[in-house]
């Protein structure tokens, strides 16, 4: 990281840094999913609490002084996250205690507690944060609230945030962070000022991967894999041995050989095996070979899985362009499915059958 960005953020936020005299109560900050936008929000706070830094310079945070010290630890006393329970949790101990402090009439919601940790924004962590940002700042200057996924305030607690963002405080800055606006309500979007991340180029992506330490043979697969978003691309490398999962190149293999006019493919077997594991794991693996399928039968490059090029070619013409697009639509339509209680072996065997009709 640049100072607390992502490499190829430095530029774009240098630009944002020199407009602090300008900046509105409230950011948007969107884009592709696995591109940096909680690093680069995290990034601007920082930067714009650093002590050392002269306001309104493209300067980034020094790193030294106590309000850089303090923001790196999750402690300083102008600067709060609000995420869900759950995220605070997966992000740290120090983070989720934070956390806590924020949401003060849920403390049993700590990474110690029992009790299942809540996914979603509660109204209760909105409205923590009032007398917070009534008072005056500790250290005289801005401050920051840092909000992600916004997309996960339910209605109740995004009504309490348009209350703030209606009357804001002097000083205070809103940095809301969203891979969906569309799902925000309209009248939040319109107290916001957008601001959309940068995608990172292939070479600064597989530049950086190379310094997490993915393989240089292989990041380029990964990278495909997840959308040529590079931080996916790193957490899809951990969460999985290879970018293709093995059971996917076996059935792309076996369904571009079978003759679609002979019965089919026979699905039992394998919708038991991927009923075995969480939904949301294997659910996006079927969206990316859809959309590699209407690709390459619209003639184009696919998208997810090179590797596969051959076979998805093959397999994509047994079927008309129309027959693709629609199993695309189709498959993004259960990703809210994924979550759900339902029977997995049923939902496997669903999506499988649908996948190879």
């Amino acid at each position: 990281m640049v100072a607390g960005f992502l490499p190829w953020q430095a530029q774009f936020a240098q630009h944002w840094l020199q407009r602090q005299a300008s900046l509105p109560h409230a950011l948007l900050i969107h884009g592709l999913s696995g591109t940096g936008k909680r690093e680069f929000a995290l990034g601007m706070a920082h930067a714009l609490l650093c002590e050392r830094r002269a306001p309104g310079s493209p300067d980034f945070a020094c790193g030294e002084c106590d309000a850089c010290r303090w923001s790196a630890v999750g402690n300083h006393p102008d600067l709060m996250h609000v995420r869900p329970a759950a995220l605070a949790a997966r992000e740290g101990a120090a983070i989720a205690s934070e956390e806590a402090s924020v949401d003060e009439p849920n403390v049993d919601e700590s990474p110690t507690s029992k009790k299942k940790l809540s996914e979603d924004l509660r109204v209760d962590q909105i409205r923590a944060l009032e007398p917070w940002y009534h008072r005056a700042t500790h250290r005289g200057g801005l401050r920051i609230v840092v909000l992600y996924p916004a997309e996960a305030m339910n209605a109740i607690a995004a009504n309490a945030l348009l209350k703030a963002l209606e009357e804001p405080s002097p000083e205070t800055l809103f940095l809301l962070v969203t891979d969906a606006p569309d799902r925000l309500l309209a009248t939040i979007l319109s107290r916001c000022q957008r601001l959309t991340i940068p995608m990172p180029t292939e070479g600064q992506s597989l530049s950086w991967l190379a310094q997490q330490g993915l393989e240089q043979g292989q990041a380029g697969e990964w990278l495909a894999a997840a959308g040529h978003a590079p931080l996916r691309a790193l957490a899809l490398s951990l969460q999985q041995a290879t970018p293709c999962p093995p059971w996917a190149n076996d059935l792309m293999t076996g369904l571009a050989k079978s003759d679609p006019h002979r019965g089919g493919f026979a699905v039992g077997g394998l919708a038991d095996e991927l009923a075995k594991s969480a939904a949301i794991q294997w659910l996006p693996v079927f969206q990316r070979l859809g959309v590699d399928l209407t690709l390459a039968r619209a003639g184009l490059p696919v998208r997810y899985y090179p590797k596969l090029s051959a076979v998805t070619r093959q397999r994509a013409q047994q079927a008309p362009l129309t027959h693709w697009s629609s199993l695309a639509s189709w498959l993004n339509s259960q990703l809210p499915l994924a979550t759900h209680p339902l029977n997995a072996k049923l939902f496997a065997h669903a999506c499988l059958q649908r996948f190879c009709d």
